[in-house]
């Protein structure tokens, strides 16, 4: 944590702190909100972040305590610890370099075998090569999320950070999609000894855009019998003011586990429900 923290305050960041307790959580299909009250419990700090981003900051970063309902297993549990930053001006490779150079100085100040030259795949190539079809041009959910656990995860290196970027645009969150290709989705994650650790976007600031989507997740969620969360209409009218953003969420709690070899977050968690 020290070493984190110091590499963003040498990289111009100002850590902020923003509301655990929600009204409004962010809509996302399969994610589900902690009920807290009248209020959720944030899955994530990203609508918060972005409100600062249309204020006026630039460079952002918080350690921050997370919570979705109903995960808990090896890699997953219901309380996590999400390292989540955002930089005005840059894209979603902009973001990479950022991830880049924080795993070098975690590395120095915890040796572990994180050397390897970075690995960095499309979406559409892995795909194509371990499960034998295209998702951005022909996708299929179920497929897509199955062949990504049972065909795709287990042949990635793992001696080596590996990175799978442009996803298909069904599967963009809150990102932006690529000029020019809007089937692609400007969009990576990161795999640490085969264990997905981070997610980042080129973010989306048509607020147009990212209500249609809410409201798609929204309608689906009902289908599904989920919650239907409220949406947030001062982050809506923040996005008319937000500059062009890139953003990373990283999952601590797999970091330490990787860190020191560990095979569950069992074993570095003392306090697990």
């Amino acid at each position: 944590m020290q070493s984190i923290r110091a590499f963003f305050h040498s990289e111009g960041f100002i850590e902020v702190e923003t509301p655990v307790r929600l009204r409004t959580p962010c809509m996302e299909l399969h994610i589900d909100a902690e009920p807290s009250g009248d209020h959720y419990l944030r899955t994530s700090p990203e609508l918060c972040h972005k409100k600062l981003l249309a204020r006026g900051a630039e460079k952002i970063f918080e350690v921050a305590k997370c919570f979705r309902q109903g995960e808990r297993g090896h890699l997953h549990n219901p309380e996590y610890t999400m390292l989540e930053w955002y930089r005005t001006g840059g894209d979603y490779m902009t973001a990479l370099a950022d991830t880049q150079n924080l795993l070098q100085a975690v590395r120095c100040a915890v040796p572990v075998a994180l050397t390897g030259e970075w690995q960095i795949f499309s979406v559409e190539e892995v795909f194509e090569k371990f499960a034998g079809w295209n998702p951005v041009e022909n996708f299929d959910a179920d497929r897509f999320d199955f062949d990504l656990v049972e065909k795709i995860e287990p042949e990635l290196p793992k001696d080596c950070p590996v990175v799978l970027k442009d996803y298909p645009a069904e599967l963009c969150a809150l990102a932006r999609l690529k000029p020019g290709r809007p089937e692609v989705a400007e969009r990576w994650e990161l795999y640490l000894n085969g264990i997905e650790i981070a997610n980042a976007y080129s973010e989306l600031t048509d607020p147009i855009e990212q209500r249609a989507r809410f409201e798609k997740w929204g309608a689906q969620r009902h289908s599904f019998g989920k919650p239907v969360y409220d949406l947030d209409e001062e982050f809506f009218q923040c996005l008319e003011k937000m500059p062009q953003a890139c953003g990373v969420a990283l999952g601590l709690d797999r970091l330490l586990m990787i860190l020191v070899s560990a095979k569950s977050l069992d074993e570095v968690l003392p306090f697990r429900e």
